[in-house]
C-alpha cells in the first residue's frame, strides 16, 4: 500500500538543543525529511554562543511513522532531544470545549436579575406561555450531541467515555461554523429504548438533537422515534450529514464528467448507516441505478440475510464487489481500508467518479488511480475533495432552528446539498475542486437559507 501522507492527526513537537554553529540544523532538518516528515513551524526558544534551543513541529502519517522521525533525531551527534510531545494528544487535554456566561455577573442588581428573585419572573413567564422558553432561554440556540458510543468515527464499539472526544469536536464545529452552541451528551446505555426515554427527557432544554455515532440498524428506530416524538429537529449525522455532501460533490463530480445522476450505475460499498442513506438521498435526487455491497458482496435478491433497509435496494445480480465495480460509473466507499484495487477502478465506465471516503485510510489511495478517474474524493483533509460532513451539518441545524421546523425533511436534506454544489461555480470546477472548502464562511448560511425555504414550502416551519 502506498503510504499515507503527513498529516497533522500524528504530528509532534520537538524540543532540541543543539551546538550553535553552522549548518546543526541543517542536518537535523535533512534527518526528518529523509525519514519522511512534514515540516511545521521552527521556533527559536533560546541562543547563546555555544547552543540555541529550537521546538520543531513535524507531521507523520502514524503513531510508527512519529517514532520513526524522533528516533533518526535521537541518532543524530550533538543533537539533545529534551521532549517530545504529541500534539493532538496536547490539543485535547483538558477537554476542547467550555461554558462561559454571555452577559456579565458584576454588581448585585445584575445577579438580582439573572438569577434569585428576578429569573422568577420569566420562569413564570415561560409556565403562561411555554413558546417563550425559546425566546427567554438558551433553547432556540442549542443543540444535544448525543451518543451512546457504540460506532465511534470508524473504530467501534468503544463506550461512552471513549466517545467524548468525537462529541467534544462536534460541539467545537456547531460554534466555529454556524454559531450554535452544542454540547455533548454520552449516554452509558446502548438499549434503544432507554436512549429515546433519555432523549426524550432532556429535549425541553435543547432546539435540536444531533445523534452521533450509534451502530447500524439501532441508530435508524432510534432516529425514527425521536422524530415522531418530538416536536424539534433530529438529525442523525452518520447518516444525512454524510448522504448530503456526498451527494452534493456528486451533482459536480457528475457535472464535471458529463453524465446525469439518471443514466449513472452507482456501486456504494458499505451498507451500514451512511451508505443506507446515501443510497436514499440518491434515490430521492433522481438515480435509477444504484448497487449496494455488503462485507459478503452485492446485495442482491437472492440472498436470504437482508434486513428490511437493505431488501429495499437488493438487485437481481450477484457477485464481489470487483464484480459489481465493473461497468460502473460511480463508487461510493464507505466502508474499510484497502478493499479496492487500481484493476477494480479500470474496469469502471469511462471517467470513472470514485469517492474513497473510509477514514482514516481510504478503500484505495488517490495515489493509485490518478491516471484511471476522472474525478477522485476522499474523506481526508490532505486530498482533494475532502466529503467532510462538517459542510451540512451546521446550516442544517442553523437554519431549521432558526425557522423553528419540527422535523428535517429529504426535501431540506436534498436543497441543502444543492446549496453546497451551487458554490462551486462552472468556471472554477475541476476534477480537484468538485465540493468548497470546510472554511468557506458562505457554506453555513447558504446551507442554513436553503433549509428554511424548504422547511417552510413543506409546511414544517413555525417562523
Amino acid at each position: 500500500m502506498v503510504s499515507l501522507t503527513p498529516n497533522p492527526s500524528y504530528s509532534v513537537s520537538l524540543l532540541l538543543e543543539l551546538p550553535n554553529h553552522a549548518g546543526t540544523l541543517a542536518s537535523v532538518t535533512q534527518a526528518i525529511a529523509d525519514a519522511g516528515g512534514s515540516f511545521g513551524q521552527i521556533s527559536l526558544i533560546e541562543s547563546n554562543l555555544k547552543l540555541t534551543r529550537r521546538e520543531i513541529s513535524v507531521d507523520a502519517s502514524s503513531s510508527e511513522h512519529a517514532e520513526k522521525i524522533i528516533g533518526a533525531v535521537k541518532a543524530l551527534d550533538n543533537v539533545k532531544l529534551l521532549k517530545v510531545s504529541d500534539r493532538t494528544f496536547d490539543l485535547h487535554r483538558q477537554g476542547k470545549i467550555s461554558v462561559v456566561s454571555r452577559i456579565p455577573l458584576t454588581s448585585q442588581s445584575e445577579l438580582a436579575m439573572a438569577y434569585t428573585p428576578g429569573v422568577g419572573r420569566i420562569c413564570r413567564a415561560i409556565a403562561e406561555d411555554p413558546d417563550k422558553v425559546y425566546s427567554l432561554t438558551i433553547k432556540s440556540n442549542t443543540v444535544a450531541v448525543v451518543t451512546d458510543g457504540s460506532a465511534v468515527l470508524g473504530l467501534g464499539n468503544l463506550g461512552p467515555e471513549a466517545a467524548l472526544p468525537v462529541m467534544e469536536g462536534k460541539a467545537m464545529l456547531f460554534k466555529e461554523f454556524a454559531q450554535l452552541d452544542a454540547f455533548p451528551i454520552c449516554l452509558a446505555t446502548q438499549d434503544t429504548e432507554e436512549i429515546i426515554r433519555t432523549v426524550k427527557a432532556i429535549a425541553p432544554v435543547f432546539g435540536g438533537i444531533n445523534l452521533e455515532d450509534i451502530a447500524a440498524p439501532r441508530c435508524f428506530e432510534i432516529e425514527a422515534r425521536l422524530k415522531k416524538e418530538l416536536n424539534i429537529p433530529v438529525f442523525h449525522d452518520d447518516q444525512h450529514g454524510t448522504a448530503i455532501v456526498t451527494l452534493a460533490a456528486l451533482f459536480n463530480a457528475l457535472k464535471f464528467v458529463g453524465k446525469a445522476m439518471a443514466k449513472v450505475r452507482i456501486v456504494i460499498n458499505g451498507a451500514g448507516a451512511a451508505g443506507l442513506a446515501i443510497a436514499e438521498l440518491l434515490q430521492e435526487s433522481g438515480a435509477e441505478n444504484i448497487w449496494i455491497c455488503d462485507s459478503k458482496g452485492i446485495v442482491g435478491k437472492h440472498r436470504t440475510d437482508l434486513n428490511s433497509k437493505k431488501q429495499g435496494f437488493a438487485v437481481e445480480a450477484e457477485g464481489t464487489l470487483a464484480d459489481a465495480m465493473a461497468g460502473a460509473d460511480v463508487f461510493l466507499g464507505v466502508s474499510a481500508p484497502g478493499v479496492v484495487t487500481r484493476e477494480m477502478v479500470q474496469s469502471m465506465a469511462k471517467d470513472p467518479i470514485v469517492f474513497a471516503m473510509a477514514n482514516p485510510i481510504p478503500e484505495i489511495q488517490p495515489e493509485l488511480i490518478q491516471e484511471d478517474a476522472a474525478v477522485i474524493a476522499t474523506g481526508r483533509s490532505d486530498y482533494p475533495n475532502q466529503i467532510n460532513n462538517v459542510l451540512a451539518f451546521p446550516g442544517v441545524f442553523r437554519g431549521a432552528i432558526d425557522c423553528r421546523a419540527s422535523i428535517i425533511t429529504t426535501s431540506m436534506c436534498i436543497e441543502a446539498a444543492k446549496a453546497i454544489a451551487s458554490l462551486v461555480h462552472s468556471n472554477t470546477l475541476d476534477s480537484e475542486h468538485i465540493i468548497p472548502s470546510v472554511f468557506d464562511n458562505r457554506v453555513a448560511t447558504t446551507v442554513a437559507s436553503a433549509v428554511q425555504l424548504a422547511a417552510r414550502s413543506e409546511g414544517v416551519a413555525a417562523r
